[in-house]
């Protein structure tokens, strides 16, 4: 399914989405900040911005980075994966960057699906370079395509350049100047390629003195598929790039030769050089290949992959392969909506944006800068619900890999890294309760219950199923109830920012409570399924007791305080100054039938009230102006940015759920609407929202701040994943339960049809959805054909259904 009116879509200064939406075209480089893309398999991950910036890493960001990143940089986005051409009079780069300064007859960069394209013209060369990371292959492709429009025969010298890091970035930050005695770099004949690596590796947690003793266990390659072996090379990048100069200008590049470089210390680089000629009107296609390979098997893994990849159409084959995959990634779900935006997000981006959080969490990112925080387990339980729609073989492997790393308490870790199997034992009140979030809603989409008598260690000792994992959760953090049936707040929430509220240990947390309210229902739900009452009524019991205790003690007349300091006062409360009212207790009041009737209308309507923006609802208001040690990081933001008054996505997008299942579908509708990136970017102008307008980002800056508008970490955000599934399972209705797919949908009134296509359960639903006042029912359901009175749609693995669903709306 697709969208092919354009028109519908904002315009943006700067690009394009293509008609079926699966790319974004950039038609001008000097975008407001580097618009990325994400690279990746399960073996090798790399980003890449649309004019070649970016950076690589093997499983870790931080213990294993592959190409260096530049923090700080000026200009941004430096170094990158850069291709020069001299043509005997001139050069330049075959993305823009880094000679931009030079006038360029065309240029276009085109983020796709698991790959990017970024095409230039100068001097009579149309050039086009293709980035790209083949499917299970631990390696990156460039390739390029250059041709000759011109009417004379041209003669070129091509450079093929990057700048390695090699192992730990973080040690590579800070300690430099130390940390380059360890690296080699040398040709290899055999290989026609370069060859990287160290003999030191640091991949320990933090910042320490602490030296380990062990090599790092991989070789970089950098080769070409070119048939001619390389007319020069550099390893070193202070021969490459040369004294008091930049990637703008090489020195290498400038006098049209490498210098033969091999190091065994220093700053680590790979260049390649190459002599071409193209005669008018001819074209040359090859490509540059970055890969890894482990230190002890280089030599027997290395020489056939190169082989292999330089001969015929190998290269192209493997990118064909990539697009297949996202296509059928894609196709477990397709929507065709009135509304192109919508369409856009739900098919494509949005859903490709929850398959990249999924792998990077909030750790590889231009924001994130993949150095100190590695896998939150809160971020991981949510982002999994994305991926769950086609790849739910991925997220049952993700789940033990997150059940293991739970205490036998059922506290567990806040983050881990996977290679040095650490992680932080913060104490935050939230993160065990991700754990039974991720299993429910697992199990509801793939009807998979053995899963919960599968055995998963603990983090500290002993073993036991998921089933117990999932009830130690719970139960842990009903233990740590106060007297007065509230969670205690501990060193923060979701909301990590409020992170003295409960130091002291008294602290209590009111949007904790309605969170643990929406586990214990969905807990009682899931135990009635398995046939265990006793269970169920135990945290039915335990629910209407946090309940009542919500109701008389964080109701503050229109909403709900957000939580309780140490010293016992409330804050979030129409007493306060500042920080009056904050959105997450409002959204989760409702969402857990904690706020019902005239409450749950008053606590949304107060958000409308005192929270809404153009750009959608902040987080809290009025912003702190007032540092409040009692409270913490939130008020010492600035004001209307982060937490202290943004537009947070992910807080905005629980207060939108709350809209539409209280009822309120037209409301919920317009504040999703605004939400939305391609929407949200136009309102506020590009040049003002700065990042991605194809993906959600963290937060905008509220009207608080004279920024109001502007947009900031783009990509790895909770946001997300809550997007496309109040899209999918709110907004048209499609609803994993326990028992099957249920058909609940709340369109706006405007949608007069909608069609769908969802695979669930080996089952293919095709629904087509009309609204109209000249319906004689309020719903009637057909499947094939036939009247169907039950709430789930019927599961026939392997066929087909056709389903159709008449609604009557108001006149």
């Amino acid at each position: 399914m697709s969208d092919h009116n354009q028109n519908s879509l904002p315009h943006n200064p700067y690009g394009h989405l293509t008609p079926e939406h699966r790319e974004f075209v950039i038609t001008r480089p000097d975008t407001p900040a580097p618009w990325v893309n994400y690279l990746w398999n399960e073996r090798y991950q790399a980003l890449i911005s649309h004019v070649g910036g970016g950076f690589s890493f093997v499983q870790d960001p931080r213990d294993n980075r592959i190409l260096r990143f530049r923090y700080n940089s000026l200009p941004w986005d430096q170094p990158g994966r850069y291709l020069y051409l001299h043509d005997g009079h001139e050069y330049w780069s075959l993305s823009w960057v880094p000679t931009q300064m030079l006038a360029y007859d065309h240029y276009e960069a085109r983020h796709g699906l698991g790959y990017t394209t970024i095409a230039t013209a100068r001097r009579d060369v149309w050039s086009e370079v293709t980035f790209f990371v083949p499917r299970g292959e631990a390696l990156e492709c460039w390739l390029v395509k250059l041709e000759n429009r011109g009417h004379e025969h041209k003669r070129f010298d091509l450079f093929a350049y990057a700048e390695l890091c090699l192992g730990n970035a973080l040690n590579d930050l800070i300690n430099q100047p130390n940390d380059k005695h360890f690296s080699e770099v040398r040709f290899r004949r055999e290989w026609r390629a370069l060859a990287a690596t160290r003999n030191y590796w640091k991949n320990t947690r933090g910042v320490s003195v602490e030296q380990p003793n062990q090599d790092w266990p991989f070789v970089v390659y950098f080769a070409t598929t070119l048939p001619q072996a390389p007319a020069g090379f550099d390893g070193g990048k202070d021969h490459f790039i040369g004294r008091w100069r930049s990637e703008a200008n090489p020195e290498a590049v400038q006098r049209r030769r490498c210098f033969d470089s091999e190091i065994t210390h220093g700053d680590p680089c790979v260049a390649l050089q190459h002599g071409l000629e193209l005669a008018p009107g001819a074209a040359l296609t090859f490509a540059v290949l970055l890969g890894v390979a482990d230190k002890t098997a280089a030599d027997e893994q290395v020489p056939p992959l190169l082989q292999r990849y330089r001969q015929g159409d190998a290269v192209a084959a493997a990118l064909a392969q990539v697009k297949a995959h996202w296509h059928k990634h894609l196709s477990v779900l397709q929507v065709e909506t009135p509304d192109a935006a919508f369409n856009a997000l739900i098919n494509v981006w949005t859903r490709y944006q929850t398959a990249v959080t999924f792998d990077m969490a909030r750790n590889a990112g231009y924001y994130h800068g993949g150095l100190l925080f590695g896998t939150g387990i809160r971020d991981q339980c949510q982002d999994l619900w994305g991926p769950l729609l086609a790849e739910p073989a991925a997220v049952k492997a993700r789940l033990i890999e997150v059940a293991s790393y739970q205490f036998a308490d059922g506290s567990t870790l806040h983050n881990y890294f996977r290679l040095a199997r650490t992680g932080e034992r913060t104490g935050h009140s939230d993160t065990p309760l991700w754990l039974p979030f991720a299993l429910m809603n697992y199990l509801k989409e793939t009807g998979d219950f053995s899963l919960l008598e599968e055995s998963v260690p603990f983090c500290d000792r002993g073993a036991a199923a998921l089933r117990r994992h999932l009830t130690l959760a719970l139960d842990y953090v009903i233990s740590q109830l106060t007297a007065r049936h509230l969670p205690r707040f501990g060193p923060g929430d979701w909301n990590d920012t409020l992170d003295y509220v409960g130091r002291g240990g008294a602290g209590e947390t009111t949007w904790g409570a309605a969170f643990l309210c929406y586990l214990l229902r969905e807990a009682e739900v899931l135990f009635d399924h398995l046939g265990d009452r006793a269970t169920a009524r135990h945290y039915r019991a335990v629910y209407e007791q946090v309940k009542a205790a919500i109701n008389a003690l964080a109701w503050d007349g229109h909403w709900y305080v957000r939580g309780f300091k140490d010293n016992g006062e409330a804050f979030g409360s129409h007493r306060d100054r500042e920080g009056q009212i904050f959105i997450e207790p409002q959204s989760w009041a409702v969402l857990s039938g904690v706020a019902t009737g005239a409450r749950a209308q008053q606590t949304l309507r107060s958000v409308r009230e005192k929270l809404m923006t153009p750009f959608g609802p902040q987080i809290v208001f009025p912003a702190y102006r007032t540092v409040d040690p009692a409270i913490g990081l939130a008020t010492r933001c600035v004001p209307g940015k982060k937490e202290n008054g943004a537009v947070f996505n992910h807080a905005a997008a629980w207060y939108v759920c709350a809209e539409l299942l209280h009822g309120e579908t037209e409301l919920g509708w317009q504040t999703y609407r605004d939400m939305m990136p391609i929407n949200s970017s136009s309102r506020a102008g590009q040049d003002r929202y700065k990042t991605e307008p194809y993906v959600f980002a963290e937060y905008l800056t509220s009207p608080e701040h004279p920024t109001a508008g502007e947009a900031s970490h783009s990509w790895l955000t909770g946001s997300a994943v809550w997007m496309l599934r109040i899209g999918t399972d709110v907004i048209l209705g499609l609803q994993p339960t326990y028992q099957g797919l249920k058909l609940d949908p709340h369109l706006p009134a405007a949608w007069p049809r909608v069609r769908l296509r969802r695979e669930f359960r080996g089952t293919i639903y095709e629904v087509e959805i009309e609204q109209s006042a000249k319906f004689e029912t309020p719903r009637r359901l057909l499947v094939n054909g036939e009247v169907c009175t039950d709430d789930v749609l019927p599961q026939r693995p392997g066929a087909v259904l056709h389903v159709h669903l008449q609604v009557r709306v108001a006149a």
